[in-house]
């Protein structure tokens, strides 16, 4: 297969970990004999320097040409009193609508091997494997009117959250779909209790339900879901949320197993899927070669499943980093007390090699 991928490495440690995703990548062309074209270009804090836009026009050309998009991170402090529309993370939510990604998928699995590297006891967190669905392209982070202004001298800031039934229905399907290959059961996130948002998106989503009686449907206020997180993470499997609620909740799951470090995602909906780590640009810690790149490696895994339907390449990387951290290989996040850590290119090239042996 011929595979066109554009990469965005972003800003902070955004270039470390995509470098080592992009090895893993090479390397399972190799093994599996296809053929990989990657296009380089800027998007975030690099591109406002380069070409004062987060998202420059060549960006989004080359995105939408591609036959996948690969994203480190973006965002820099350097930028936090710009205008809104001039900061890092304008380019990203401007790809994530340019491309029509509107369901946003973030797995949160334990690996056994790290059931030490999480906060909560091991019995709690023992057999954890959820996937969180999120909208991308609506509620606050996109809904008009969004403002700061005066108003008889006192500042006030507008952000609006609207979904309409178009939009749910969309992304509950995606929901429902997912669940029939995994558990069946989807949790839905909302606050019907207070936001009216909410009520239209719990009644959308009860009503898609109907045309899955295969799948179990429950629903949950977002802060008992938050809590239920940590107190019961094994008793969730598909859990859908809109755009807010899911970013918060999808780091949450992050730490629960083990490391925000770990988690990829794919954003998909359009003709042209977006995959990411989830954690950001961390840039207290950029350059400084310590930074978990299996988060990026794992997404270019989602890559290979969700864009190009490559599902023995992606079981290959999922399996060389399942068995390299059995191994007992950690980079810093994951370290605990003295144990020794490696470093992101070091991780990176386990994992590249262990793909190589299976040739």
């Amino acid at each position: 297969m011929r595979i066109r991928i554009t990469v965005l490495p972003g800003d902070g440690i955004g270039p470390e970990v995509i470098t080592e995703a992009v090895c893993v990548l090479e390397a399972v062309a190799r093994v599996f004999k296809h053929e990989i074209n990657f296009t380089f270009k800027e998007i975030g804090g690099c591109a406002i320097r380069q070409h004062n836009d987060p998202l420059p026009e060549g960006t989004l050309t080359a995105c939408l040409e591609a036959d996948a998009v690969l994203l480190g991170a973006v965002g820099d402090p350097e930028f936090d009193n710009y205008p809104t529309h001039l900061r890092p993370e304008a380019g990203l939510l401007r790809l994530r609508r340019g491309l029509g990604a509107f369901a946003n998928l973030r797995p949160a699995r334990l690996f056994d091997s790290l059931a030490g590297a999480s906060p909560l006891k091991s019995e709690v967190i023992k057999g954890t494997d959820i996937l969180i669905v999120r909208e991308l392209l609506g509620g606050l982070y996109f809904g008009e009117p969004r403002h700061v202004s005066d108003v008889n001298g006192t500042r006030e800031g507008i952000n609006t959250m609207r979904y309409s039934e178009p939009e749910i229905e969309r992304i509950a399907r995606v929901a429902f779909d997912l669940a029939r290959s995994r558990r069946r059961k989807v949790t839905s996130v909302d606050k019907a209790n207070v936001l009216e948002c909410s009520r239209l998106w719990r009644e959308t989503v009860t009503r898609v339900a109907q045309d899955y009686p295969d799948v179990k449907l429950e629903h949950q206020y977002v802060d008992s879901c938050a809590m239920a997180l940590v107190a019961r993470p094994a008793s969730f499997d598909v859990m859908l949320a809109e755009n807010m609620f899911g970013d918060i909740l999808s780091d949450e799951a992050g730490a629960v197993v083990g490391s925000l470090g770990l988690l990829a995602s794919a954003s998909i909906g359009g003709p042209v899927g977006l995959y990411e780590p989830v954690h950001g640009s961390a840039p207290d810690i950029a350059g400084k070669g310590i930074a978990n790149p299996l988060g990026a490696i794992l997404s270019a895994a989602m890559l290979l499943r969700f864009s190009f339907q490559l599902d023995n390449e992606a079981a290959a990387v999922e399996t060389a980093v399942e068995k390299i951290l059995s191994a007992g290989h950690r980079t810093r996040d994951l370290a605990s007390g003295d144990q020794q850590f490696v470093t992101t290119e070091e991780m990176g090239k386990h994992v590249t090699d262990y793909i190589e042996r299976i040739g």
